[in-house]
């Protein structure tokens, strides 16, 4: 159980201190691929739950022994014997050999607060305890871990107590001692404090369990490494109780980037992007944009300044390469553009534009105009492209717009309301066509309509489909007349890509990105528009004639 001197071991507690958290809930399903793939990441222990709680955890332990776990090593949770019942008679202790696991870890108090306010035992009975349930738990697991609730808060409280209670597990044969600190309120001084008294009175390693409660869990968590602890728990993007646990994703990354402690293998630690996205899906979170190392914004450029500087040396605004972590380096565009950023855009796009080219300082002038208006191209780099090669010349329309009409039902008030959408384009043949969808609101109905026209020109945008739309009200003041912003995300099953629009009426905006959407698929794909027979009717679309679609197209308030 020793570590090395310069290997740290990972104990993994988000599938139960995790799921904690009020806005996560994972399925025994989910609970099972989080654990292969902290497995495969090489994280040293994996807390499944707590058999005694509930049904779900329980399960869980049946179904992890039917996956191969090459590395971890499975733990189950528990507390310790209730007071007055030997610990070989306690219910939650006989539930935890059920989970059948090699490592067994429980929590105890180490606060005398605690004992007398919520045991309401006194501090002998407690170290009876705290001693009878550790010696149970060595005689049937390989491994044995005492999570000290509330160490640092009963630490600075009754000093003398507190070290009893770590001595009293110590003395039971103790595999490792986690010093928790439970309520999240002490600073990184006060772990080191404590951790450093705490190696003093035991003979066995000790661990560190931080709550995030003062924004500083990953800060005292590696206080609590500095000071001697050779083991770091906490969960995947510090998912828990309240303000959640310490981030292993941040602990990970600092202690083997930063201080040059060996936490998992090196060439895993580029899975570390991938599994914090994992998690946040499976738990059904939006990810944190901000999240260090991780993070979509975490190595992302906007001023032009920063992006000058790091297309010199990328030392210059980043504190490491975001490639050992898995992450991607992204430029921004915004009114606070440089040429830079365009020039380093570009190359994106596998454009090589200097930066003396003219045609940049009227792309930089357009942005600065569209943003001022509301327009953002920070999720939508699809449209930013398709901007850049419009201002370059380099693009070649695929169908032109003549008009959409778009009708909502709602016949009972028991119905469902239901939309209808009527497009009229123009094919790369020249022909116009009429083409209707309904759906299940206008930008459904808008989107299906579009597809029925395009598909026998485009047969690839089959395999399109949008996968997130948002919209922002930007005139706060203004009521149902405020401009709004639609933000869309596609994908084609291979790539994604961000499309915006703008504009008082939410229908003409989500129009916008969505043609954005498909101009952006078809210039990607590079194909060339099947012919449609003369003769043969579109997916039901009715060519019109020029004078019709020109009347079709009058003006209608959507």
């Amino acid at each position: 159980m020793m570590a090395d001197a310069k290997h740290v071991q990972v104990y993994d507690t988000t599938l139960r201190d995790g799921c904690q958290s009020e806005d996560v809930s994972l399925t025994v399903e989910d609970k099972v691929t989080i654990a292969e793939r902290l497995d495969e990441l090489g994280i040293d222990y994996v807390e499944g739950g707590w058999p005694g709680s509930n049904d779900r955890d329980a399960a869980f332990f049946k179904e992890v022994k039917k996956i191969k776990i090459r590395h971890a090593k499975i733990a189950a949770f528990g507390a310790t014997r209730r007071a007055g019942v030997k610990a070989a008679a306690d219910r939650n202790l006989q539930l935890l050999l059920r989970a059948e696991t090699p490592v067994a870890t429980v929590v105890g108090k180490t606060w005398d607060l605690h004992v007398r306010e919520a045991l309401r035992i006194t501090n002998n009975e407690n170290l009876e305890i705290l001693n009878d349930t550790i010696a149970f738990l060595k005689k049937n697991f390989d491994e044995a871990i005492f999570d000290a609730e509330h160490f640092f808060d009963g630490y600075f409280a009754n000093p003398e107590f507190a070290l009893a209670c770590l001595r009293a597990v110590d003395d039971a044969g103790v595999t490792l001692i986690a010093l928790c600190d439970t309520n999240g309120g002490r600073l990184p001084h006060e772990i080191e404090a404590g951790v450093t008294a705490a190696r003093a009175a035991v003979k066995c390693p000790i661990g560190i369990h931080c709550h995030n409660d003062s924004e500083v869990a990953v800060a005292n968590t590696l206080a609590g490494v500095h000071a001697g602890a050779v083991q770091v728990q906490g969960t995947i993007n510090g998912f828990g109780e309240r303000c959640g646990n310490a981030n292993l994703v941040s602990i990970i990354a600092n202690l083997q980037l930063k201080l040059g402690y060996h936490c998992v293998p090196a060439a895993k630690l580029k899975t570390l992007s991938e599994v914090s996205r994992l998690v946040y899906e499976l738990a059904n979170i939006t990810p944190f944009a901000r999240q260090p190392y991780v993070g979509r914004s975490a190595f992302a450029h906007k001023g032009g300044l920063h992006v000058s500087g790091i297309q010199r040396n990328t030392r210059t605004y980043e504190h490491l390469d975001p490639e050992l972590v898995g992450n991607d380096r992204r430029v921004l565009l915004s009114e606070l553009s440089g040429r830079a950023n365009i020039v380093y855009k570009a190359k994106e796009f596998g454009l090589e534009l200097d930066s003396s080219n003219a045609k940049i300082s009227v792309l930089l002038e357009e942005l600065k105009r569209l943003e001022a208006q509301g327009y953002t191209y920070d999720g939508a780099d699809a449209s930013f492209e398709l901007l850049m090669l419009r201002t370059l010349g380099l693009t070649r329309e695929h169908f032109n717009f003549v008009s959409f009409r778009v009708f909502d039902d709602k016949w009972h008030e028991d119905q469902a309301p239901f939309s209808e959408a009527v497009i009229v384009l123009e094919g790369p043949d020249g022909a116009r066509t009429r083409n209707s969808a309904i759906g299940n609101g206008p930008v459904n109905a808008l989107d299906s309509a579009l597809r029925a026209a395009l598909v026998p020109y485009y047969p690839s945008l089959q395999k399109m489909q949008l996968v997130d739309y948002k919209v922002r009200v930007l005139d706060n003041g203004a009521g149902t007349e405020a401009r709004v912003r639609v933000l869309i995300e596609s994908t084609d099953g291979k790539r994604r890509w961000g499309t915006v629009g703008l504009s008082s009426n939410v229908v003409e905006a989500s129009w916008q990105a969505l043609v954005d959407s498909i101009e952006y698929k078809l210039h990607k794909d590079n194909v060339k528009p099947r012919s449609r027979p003369a003769a043969q009717k579109l997916n039901g679309a009715r060519p019109l004639s020029k004078a019709a679609a020109i009347n079709h197209a009058s003006p209608a308030k959507i």
